[in-house]
């Protein structure tokens, strides 16, 4: 895609701070370090987000993360654990509009990065969480 900053850092016009690439897949840190070694990881196909990926790119992706998780953990002794988010459109807070997979080591609960999950668990019966189930369900291929 033309003006899409991940497509130029892939083409080597924007430069970045590589920690990974294969011919499918290209892995660099974030410019913006939530916590030490905040590293995207991108498909060197353009998507815009993982509504758009078929089995074969999800496959080149997401079979990478691992691998890389696995290189953050042996650079980082000290990296109690990992964070591994995808954000897809806008009001999910995607930002840039190529998806893009963060990998985000934690240090401690005190790393200044958080997520709040819970927070809703009582707003939904029993019958209601089946109905919800149902409903996605039936919409697998």
């Amino acid at each position: 895609m033309e003006n899409c900053i991940f497509c130029k850092i892939i083409n080597q016009e924007i430069p970045s701070y590589k920690v990974y690439e294969d011919e499918k897949v290209y892995a660099f840190l974030d410019i913006t370090q939530v916590t030490k070694g905040h590293t995207l990881v991108i498909p060197k196909k353009h998507v815009s987000d993982v509504f758009e990926y078929d089995e074969e790119l999800a496959t080149d992706v997401f079979t990478r993360i691992p691998k890389i998780a696995r290189a953050l953990e042996a650079a980082f002794p000290e990296m109690q654990g990992l964070n591994i988010v995808n954000n897809n459109r806008e009001v999910a807070y995607q930002t840039v509009f190529h998806s893009h997979v963060h990998l985000i080591p934690r240090y401690g609960k005190e790393d200044d990065f958080s997520m709040h999950f819970g927070k809703h668990m009582d707003d939904y019966t029993p019958e209601e969480m089946v109905a919800i189930a149902d409903q996605i369900k039936a919409q697998v291929n």
